[in-house]
Order: structure tokens, then C-alpha cells, then sequence
């Protein structure tokens, strides 16, 4: 017997929100300034329908124009949505696009909605002999639901897809039959939709009314049976229920008509998809949907559906060799031979990149080399630690198309001699270095004992500050400014792994292609960078900020800081001690042993065992309760148990996070532990760090701050010194708004949430409590972030009516601040973008979005980046200044963690008195603003104790 057809029906408009709000906290913008969120967003849920399962017949239904059938009936339906976000209305055109290229069928009809459509496609598909998975995460259509028609809910937030056939519509709602979903929805009402329901039916009445009576019919029929104010209200309403009913129920007899022969899904035209792909730069989608359609063997699941429907168990990684997507011919011509098709590549490109090697061949080189004014240079190395990386390579360029290459031979000492020979390159102050991700190639010549002088160019950071919300790798940018993909450095060494090779064992004619093009590629995007620096007003910011940094961050890196290994070691110990007598104690509370790491195990101990928090828990997509941070931090107060599952949480991260592989990232050469500082990652400005990450180290409870304890000075001729500005983004935006007030009080030195709480309180200053003062300080912060009563009263102890009145009282003591939130939204609506003190951007482009919620976002954003972006300027330039000085004045101590408004030094004792007043008036004097800027300062054998 043949396997049954199955045809996919996809829900658009669900899955392109549901794509869009994914990326929300980190939107896809191209280098055109799109917003690509929701196109992704879809792209990635259809690519994983066919990768997946591998359809027979697919296609993909539209809202077109609301329902005209249902707003008759009820005009107020749909009426309170949130207008779609811009992003959205540009994103459906490129997917219809998109799917006219893939050749699957778009359907849309005027005054009917995609549920509608879906739901008479899929009877009628039914009635062919179709198995039918309508792809929706919208539970209204479980109402649909039958022996071959299924809903199929797409993967999200690290959850697999779900599956629902009758047993799971049943179990869902607690029908007996799917068709009650349609009396389960009119009862309950639905807010996104507008759609009135019963008044005081919610879910749990609904689902218990549903049980007792069936239907909405015969519930309406029987209201005699039902008792108090429900009764009362349900009879009152009975209109109300049948018209929700109706509205809730979708259309079986849409004017569309299931086209076997069209919905088959057929070969894409290939080259249409792929001008589409590089048109919204979506580089990885374009590699990962070629291969897909052209035989591409990388993908391990295929279809997860048994025939009834099911979910199959994962199957096996299937052999590498297996074709698995013989299902698109893919033997003739069309098929582009991988991406590289529509980009120059250095096969289809003239240059001329050349070996310099021998005596005389580098000589001559150098005296040309040496007349240049601006060069890019480029090393190759045998890895990407640069403490521990050798020299393999180096590729300059200074003319488009050409480069040269000088190869590096492996003994240290001759690799140094013939270093030398190019050390008056970089010595050399007249002449422009320029690099991608220069920093790296600083530490690489450092190891080697040279220091690079004269102006530094970075095309990376260059970009970050034209573009920040764009990547920044020399791959994107090369393919999105000069249509040039690059040669890929697996094809050199193969991929990541323990038999990746090292550069040292690349042929020299490829090893000088591929470096030389490096440096000509990194040449040509400063060319195209250098002009966008000074039209979007950030040059000044890259010349006297970041590019100075550069050279600040590489030293810091380099140094390093000790770490106490056996402290570390110690408490490792005593933390397993600690963990396991927490884990006894939450087994005999709960009475019985479980996997506390389970949230599944978890939530059934918590909400079914012991019932805490009631009987509204929430729970996820695939059925299981919530257990995350946020679920259980609310519901501490209710059960000693859940304190002492967050206390576990907390100290199993602690120990895996940071106690177990703090130890284990120590630089075995230096013994001190090297992190890494990136530049070009928070579009607000602020550095990230990484390897370890300095930045995450929790100060807030206890055994976090332990952890700082394992920081330690030098040796015992040195200590630490914490220097930390205090308070610094309350002082930028009393200064940036000019707010007198909260001028007067930090000028007059005044403990600033101490003075809020007497202005706000109406109190005298030394009679303000110190839970006034706790409460000031959350608005004094939370102000910034766009605090709202109920965000307030979440974090204080006030009613939401108390937080109100709190934060209107602020705005009266400080009515200057109300105006400037007010005129940063209104420069940005202008603009498209906010600035901080030294001109660094932040873009936004939902700040004039018609929907509340995204344009919500961007108006927080609109206050908050220029303050904290401002904060990080300023102790960028005191970082740029103290390292200055460090170095011209011949100091023994050095600067060796910048951590949010923290710099942390190791300090010579001999120099501890001089350099404190030193670091105190750079860090001070580092911007000039009319509030004076506050840096305390401590010292101690470890970070703890300097903290």
C-alpha cells in the first residue's frame, strides 16, 4: 500500500509575527538600514518544515483585508490590535516574492482570513485522501483537528515541534471532541482578537462548563443549573456567547479550491531565491537553502511524522555520504555551484598578489613598501590565541588587486631576524596601518618585541560605529560592500576540530592567495569605510576614542591577571559540600528524589505535588510547567522550597561558570588568566568581554563577590587598586538634561538617592528611612530604563497605585527630566537615531513604528543608549589618558580590567600613594560636564578587598 500524501498548509502572517518577535531584543538590520527580522523569522520556519519532513504538497495562506464575514457581525472584532510593525509590512512582499521563486502557491482571497482558508483547504485535501499539517503556533486551530488533519506547531525557544492530533486537542482543552475548541474559545473570549466571550469565564470555567455542559447551546439552555453571579452574568450575556461562538469558528467554505497538481512541491528556480537572499544579505540562509535544494547532504533530521500523524523518534545522524534531498532534480545547470556565483571570488577577479622571499627580494620590497602613505597589513598565525600564536605570515597592500606576501620560516630566531627587517615599516610613524581586527595583529607583533607606531585604521570598527547593529567579520562585510565573497579559511585548513591543520601546513601558493587577499579586501572596504565615518559624524569618535583604545585594550590583554588557583580549588570543594546538603534538603521538603536540573521533573514536584502558587501556573509550549528564574523568583515568598531550588540554580551556575573553568582558562606561559575585550559588540559602546567573561561575575550576593576574591595581585610586591566612578549615568543624565535640581545635589555633594528621598518623601534629609532610600534609588536607575509603576511596585515592596504616585512625585521634584525623555524620543523620531556626549549612534528604527509595543522599545532606547553609551566614552577616554601616562611617565604598575564603570590596576607598593591621586584626577577629568564626575577607590591584596 502507498505511503498517504500529505499536504502542509502554512499560517503566514502567525509564523511572520512569531518570527518578528524572536529577534525583538536583537532585530536583523542589513547594511541598508532593513529591518530583515520577520522575513528571516518565517524563512527559517518553512526551511524547517521541508527540511524536516519533506512534504508532498505544500502552500501558504494570507490575510487579505480582515474578514468580512466576521467584522458584519461584530465590528469591534480585531479592533484593539496593535498596528503591524513596519518591519512586517516590508517583510511580506519579500516572502511572497520568495515563494513565487520556490514556486509554492501563495493563497489569499479579499475579506477572508488565512484560518479560514487553511480550514477549507485542509477538509478538502481530507476528503482526497490527504494527510493535512496545518503549521501554526495559534491553538484556534484545534478546532480543525480530525483523523488526518493535524496541527503542527513549528519548534521555538529550544523546544522541538509539537504535533496535535485528536488525543492532543483533547488533552489541550479537556474536550472530548475537537470541535468543542470552538465552543471552548466563545466562552473564554479573546482579547488579541477582540472577541467578547462569556463575562467571568476564563480558561479553567470554560473547561469546567465545557465538562458539565457540553456545548455553548446547551450550556445557555441550562443556566437554571448554574449558581450566583456567574449565573447571573451568563444570562445576561447570552447573546454575547452565540455571536462569540460564531466568530470564533473558522470558515469551511472559502471560494478556494485545493489544486493538487499546483501545491506539489517542485524544484525553486534557484538563481530568483539566491538574487533575493543577497538582496536582504542573508548569507548564511542563501549557503544553507542551495544546499538544501541541490542535494545538499549536511541535514540529519528528515521527516519527523510517522503516518498517523505521530512524531517519529529522532532518527540516527545518517551517513555522510547519503543523499537525502533526491527529491529536487538537481543534475542541470541552474543549480549554482555554491555561493560564491554571485560574488566576485579571486577566481573571477584580476589581481596580482606576489611572494616576497630572500635577502634581496625582501630589500627591494621594503624600499617601496616604505614610500607608502597608507598600507594595509594582515598576519597569518598557527592560531588564534595571540599570547601563544606564532608567525606563519604577513600580506600588505596598498593599491586594489595587488598584495605581496612574505612567508615566515619556523625557528623562532630566523622568524625574528627576518622581522626585523621589516620592523622601520612599523616603526615608522608617517606611514597608516591599516587592519581588520587590528588589535590582534598588535598582540601577534608584540610577542615578538614590536610596537606599532603611526596612525591605525580598522575596518571593523570602523563599521561598528557606521553600522552597529550589523556584524562586523571581514566575510560580511567584503559580500555586503564590494559584492566579493572571500576565500574561506577551511578551505585551507578544514573545519574546527582536532584534525584541523595549522597555517604551517598550508602550501605557500595558497597560504599567499589567501593572505595576500585579506589584505587587499581589508584595503578596499577603508576606502569605502573612510567617506561613511564622516557622513554619519562618528570620525572624530573612531580617531580620538576607539582607535586609541585599540592599543590600551591590546596591553591590558597581554598582561593579564593572577589568579588563585588553590582558592578556586578550595572552594570548589566546599561549594560540592554545600550543593549536595541543598539538594538533601530540597528532596526530604518535597518528600522524594528528583532531577532538580529538569524543569519537567521540576514543575510536576512543585505544582501538581505540592501545589504552590495555586492552580494557574503557566506553562510552555510543550505542555510542561514553567520553572524559569522569573516563574520561581515570584513565588519565593510562597515556599521554602522554591528559595531553595533559586539558592541551588545560583550556586551550581557559580561553580560551572566560573569556579571549575576560571582555573582551567590560566595562560599556562604567564599563569595569569587573559581575557579578551571586544569593541565591536554592544551597539551602546560599552566593551564586552569574553574568555573569561569579567563582565557576568555576579557582585550582587555573596558567594559572587567570593569569586572576585580569586582575583589577586602580582606577587607580594604589588596590590590591587579598584577604581570605580560612582554613579556616573545618573550624573550623565542630570547633566545631558540639565535638570538643576539633581545638578545642585551632586554638586553639593550630596548622597543623591538619599537627597531624592527627602524631595520626594517630603522629609528632612536626616530623617529619610532606609527603606525611602531604597525606593528612591530603584526610580533614580530605573528611570533611565523607563521604569513604570508596574515595574516598580515588581521591585519594591509598593502597591502599583504607591509606584504611580512615586514616580509622579519624581517628575514633580525633577521636572526637567520628564522634558528631556520627552525631546530625546522627539530628536530621534527626527533623526532615526540617538547620540551620546562624543557623537556614537544608536539607530532606531521602530521609534516611529505605529505598533505601542515596538515603538515602546525604541523610545526606552531613545533614552537610555545615549547615557549608558555616554558613560562608556567617558571611561574610554580616562582608560586612553591613565595608559598614557602609564607608559610616558615609565610606571611599574599597570591597568589590567575595565568591568562596566570599574578599572582595576596592579599596583607597585612603591608607587601606590602617587598613582592614586593620578588615576583619580584622569578618571575625573576624563569629560567635562557641569555635575562633577565621583571616583571611589580601593586597595587590597585581591579584587574582593579593592572592591
Amino acid at each position: 500500500m502507498s505511503q498517504q500524501k500529505r499536504l502542509f498548509l502554512l499560517d503566514a502572517y502567525a509564523l511572520i509575527f512569531r518570527g518578528y518577535y524572536a529577534f525583538i531584543k536583537n532585530p536583523r538590520i542589513n547594511s541598508k538600514g532593513v529591518d530583515t527580522s520577520a522575513v528571516l523569522g518565517f524563512m527559517n520556519s518553512l526551511i524547517d518544515v521541508i527540511k524536516r519532513e519533506k512534504p508532498d504538497h505544500l502552500a501558504v495562506a494570507f490575510d487579505k483585508g480582515g474578514s468580512d464575514f466576521r467584522n458584519e457581525m461584530f465590528p469591534e472584532y480585531k479592533a484593539n490590535r496593535d498596528a503591524t510593525p513596519e518591519a512586517i509590512k516590508i517583510a511580506v512582499p519579500y516572502i511572497q516574492e520568495i515563494l513565487r521563486a520556490m514556486h509554492i502557491p501563495i493563497i489569499e482571497e479579499a475579506g477572508y482570513e488565512a484560518d479560514d482558508l487553511i480550514g477549507t483547504l485542509s477538509k478538502q485535501a481530507e476528503k482526497q485522501g490527504y494527510q493535512v499539517f496545518m503549521v501554526t503556533p495559534d491553538k484556534d486551530f484545534g478546532q480543525l483537528v480530525s483523523e488526518n488533519i493535524f496541527m503542527y506547531r513549528p519548534a521555538r525557544m529550544g523546544n522541538d515541534i509539537e504535533i496535535w492530533g485528536i488525543p492532543e486537542v483533547q488533552a489541550k482543552f479537556e474536550v472530548e471532541h475537537p470541535l468543542q475548541v470552538i465552543d471552548f474559545l466563545g466562552m473564554m473570549g479573546d482579547a488579541v482578537d477582540n472577541i467578547p466571550g462569556l463575562p467571568g469565564v476564563g480558561e479553567k470555567t470554560a473547561k469546567k462548563l465545557l465538562a458539565e455542559f457540553g456545548s455553548m447551546e446547551n450550556l445557555l439552555d441550562n443556566t437554571d443549573k448554574l449558581k450566583g453571579a456567574l449565573k447571573e452574568k451568563i444570562e445576561a450575556n447570552k447573546e454575547k456567547g452565540i455571536l462569540s461562538k460564531k466568530l470564533a469558528t473558522i470558515l469551511l467554505d472559502c471560494p478556494v479550491t485545493f489544486n493538487e497538481t499546483d501545491y506539489e512541491l517542485s524544484k525553486p528556480d534557484v538563481e530568483k531565491t539566491d538574487a533575493l537572499f543577497i538582496e536582504l544579505e542573508f548569507r548564511q540562509m542563501k549557503t544553507q537553502f542551495d544546499k538544501l535544494f541541490s542535494g545538499g547532504k549536511e541535514y540529519d533530521e528528515v521527516n519527523t511524522i510517522n503516518g498517523d500523524g505521530t512524531p517519529k523518534p529522532a532518527a540516527k545522524k545518517t551517513a555522510k555520504n547519503e543523499d537525502q534531498f533526491s527529491l529536487f532534480d538537481s543534475g542541470d545547470s541552474e543549480t549554482p555551484e555554491g555561493h560564491h556565483s554571485y560574488y566576485n571570488t579571486l577566481e573571477n577577479t584580476n589581481h596580482h598578489y606576489e611572494v616576497v622571499q630572500g635577502n634581496l627580494g625582501v630589500q627591494l620590497f621594503m624600499q617601496t613598501l616604505l614610500q607608502q602613505k597608507s598600507v594595509c597589513f594582515d598576519t597569518e598565525t598557527t592560531g588564534i590565541d595571540a599570547l601563544n600564536a606564532e608567525l606563519v605570515g604577513m600580506s600588505f597592500s596598498w593599491e586594489k588587486g595587488k598584495a605581496f606576501y612574505i612567508p615566515f620560516p619556523e625557528d623562532q630566531d630566523e622568524a625574528k631576524t627576518l622581522l626585523e627587517k621589516v620592523v622601520p615599516f612599523f616603526e615608522n610613524e608617517e606611514i597608516e596601518k591599516i587592519g581588520q581586527n587590528i588589535k590582534y595583529d598588535l598582540k601577534i607583533l608584540a610577542n615578538y618585541g614590536v610596537t606599532v607606531k603611526g596612525k591605525l585604521f580598522d575596518t571593523m570598527i570602523a563599521h561598528y560605529l557606521i553600522n552597529p547593529d550589523m556584524r562586523h567579520n571581514m566575510d560580511v562585510l567584503s559580500e555586503t560592500y564590494l559584492k566579493y565573497s572571500p576565500k574561506s579559511i577551511e578551505t585551507l585548513i578544514g573545519k574546527k576540530g582536532k584534525n584541523q591543520k595549522s597555517m604551517r601546513d598550508v602550501a605557500l601558493e595558497d597560504i599567499k592567495e589567501y593572505a595576500a587577499e585579506d589584505a587587499d579586501i581589508t584595503l578596499q572596504l577603508k576606502e569605502v569605510f573612510d567617506p561613511k565615518l564622516d557622513s554619519t559624524g562618528t570620525k572624530k569618535l573612531f580617531e580620538e576614542i576607539e582607535i586609541p583604545l585599540i592599543e590600551v585594550l591590546a596591553d591590558m590583554e597581554r598582561e593579564g591577571i593572577r589568579l588563585d588557583v588553590d582558592y578556586l580549588k578550595a572552594m570548589s570543594k566546599d561549594m560540592d559540600v554545600e550543593i549536595k546538603t541543598l539538594e538533601q534538603q530540597i528532596y526530604e521538603t518535597a518528600g522524594e528524589k528528583f532531577n532538580l536540573a529538569s524543569p519537567k521533573q521540576l514543575g510536576e514536584v512543585l505544582f501538581d505535588k505540592m501545589k504552590i502558587g495555586g492552580a494557574k501556573q503557566k506553562k510552555t509550549k510543550t505542555g510542561q510547567y514553567a520553572t524559569g528564574e522569573e516563574v520561581l523568583s515570584y513565588l519565593a515568598n510562597e515556599h521554602e522550597i522554591v528559595k531553595q531550588i533559586l539558592e541551588w540554580r545560583q550556586m551550581v551556575k557559580l561553580q560551572s561558570t566560573y569556579i571549575i573553568s576560571l582555573p582551567e582558562q590560566v595562560d599556562k606561559k604567564t599563569n595569569r588568566v587573559h581575557t579578551d575585550y571586544m569593541q565591536t559588540v554592544a551597539a551602546t559602546g560599552r566593551l564586552s568581554s569574553n574568555n573569561p567573561n569579567l563582565q557576568n561575575i555576579p557582585i550582587r550576593t555573596e558567594r559572587g563577590r567570593l569569586i572576585r576574591k580569586a582575583f589577586i595581585a602580582k606577587d607580594e610586591n604589588y596590590t590591587l587598586l579598584s577604581a570605580d566612578y560612582s554613579q556616573i549615568e545618573l550624573r550623565v543624565i542630570a547633566a545631558m538634561s540639565g535638570e538643576e535640581n539633581m545638578i545642585k545635589a551632586f554638586q553639593h555633594g550630596e548622597d543623591i538617592h538619599r537627597s531624592t528621598a527627602a524631595k520626594v518623601f517630603n522629609v528632612p534629609l536626616e530623617e529619610v528611612t532606609k527603606e525611602q532610600r531604597s525606593h528612591a534609588k530603584t526610580v533614580n536607575f530605573g528611570i533611565i530604563y523607563g521604569v513604570s509603576a508596574f515595574g516598580l511596585s515588581n521591585q519594591t515592596n509598593l502597591s502599583r497605585s504607591e509606584s504611580a504616585a512615586l514616580i509622579d512625585a519624581y517628575y514633580k521634584t525633577y521636572p526637567r527630566l520628564r522634558e528631556y525623555i520627552q525631546e530625546q524620543i522627539e530628536f530621534a523620531r527626527s533623526h532615526g537615531y540617538v547620540q551620546t556626549v562624543s557623537g556614537r549612534r544608536r539607530y532606531l528604527k521602530d521609534i516611529n513604528s505605529a505598533n505601542a509595543v515596538v515603538r515602546g522599545a525604541a523610545e526606552r532606547n531613545a533614552v537610555n543608549a545615549p547615557i549608558q553609551g555616554s558613560a562608556a566614552d567617558i571611561i574610554k577616554i580616562a582608560m586612553i589618558n591613565i595608559h598614557k601616562k602609564l607608559i610616558s611617565e615609565n610606571w611599574q604598575s599597570k591597568m589590567l580590567l575595565q568591568v562596566h564603570d570599574e578599572l582595576v590596576f596592579d599596583v607597585h607598593n612603591s608607587e601606590l600613594e602617587k598613582i592614586k591621586p593620578m588615576i583619580k584626577h584622569e578618571m575625573e577629568n576624563a569629560f567635562k560636564l557641569n555635575v562633577p564626575l565621583d571616583v571611589d577607590m580601593g586597595t587590597g591584596r585581591d579584587w574582593l578587598e579593592a572592591h
